[in-house]
């Protein structure tokens, strides 16, 4: 008779105090893991410079951490749009940004804002209002070409009609004439 390579197991079924064993022996290991703890790290962490580069003047802004002038209430402020590129001639870009608190049902209206980095601190601020939230106006296909925002306005007709169901799409542009933005709209503005 020939032996196998593994013996046969003399018992195989299990009885309570099999698995009161297990579960002892389970507990101890967690108890012991965390008594353990591992050292402090001693790897060098990168300074601040060293872990963001500083924006340069071709830099468009970000909108993280922007003070957008938009009461939400207890929801954030959310950018469902936004758009890069030189408004104003002066070789910096600007953001344009459409901005909406982060409603949990409905069609919140957005806000347009323009942003630019501020000259001495380089974060980015909010200097014009295109669209403000008050004109329950939702911003659809933001763009950015030749120094002119052009946008989809979505609104009402009326008061009477639902804010989840815009009635009325314009299309509309703003350029910058060296002291404002002057907002057009095209003749041939129509109902949805």
């Amino acid at each position: 008779m020939q032996q196998s390579a593994v013996p046969e197991l003399a018992r195989t079924d299990t009885r309570p105090i099999h698995w009161v064993a297990t579960a002892t022996a389970v507990a101890g290991v967690i108890a012991l893991s965390s008594l353990v703890q591992p050292g402090p790290a001693t790897a060098a962490q990168p300074t601040a410079t060293e872990a963001r580069p500083a924006p340069t003047a071709t830099t468009p802004p970000g909108t993280d951490g922007v003070a957008f002038p938009l009461d939400c209430g207890p929801v954030e402020a959310v950018v469902a749009h936004q758009a890069h590129g030189d408004l104003d001639g002066d070789g910096r870009p600007e953001t344009v940004a459409a901005v909406h608190c982060d409603a949990p049902m409905g069609t919140p209206p957005d806000a347009l804002y323009v942003l630019t980095r501020d000259a001495t601190t380089g974060k980015p601020r909010v200097v014009a209002t295109l669209v403000r939230p008050a004109d329950r106006i939702t911003v659809t296909d933001l763009g950015l070409s030749a120094r002119t925002v052009t946008a989809t306005l979505l609104g009402y007709s009326t008061d009477d009609i639902p804010s989840c169901c815009p009635d009325v799409r314009k299309p509309a542009s703003w350029r910058w004439n060296g002291h404002a933005f002057l907002r057009s709209t095209p003749a041939d503005t129509r109902g949805v």
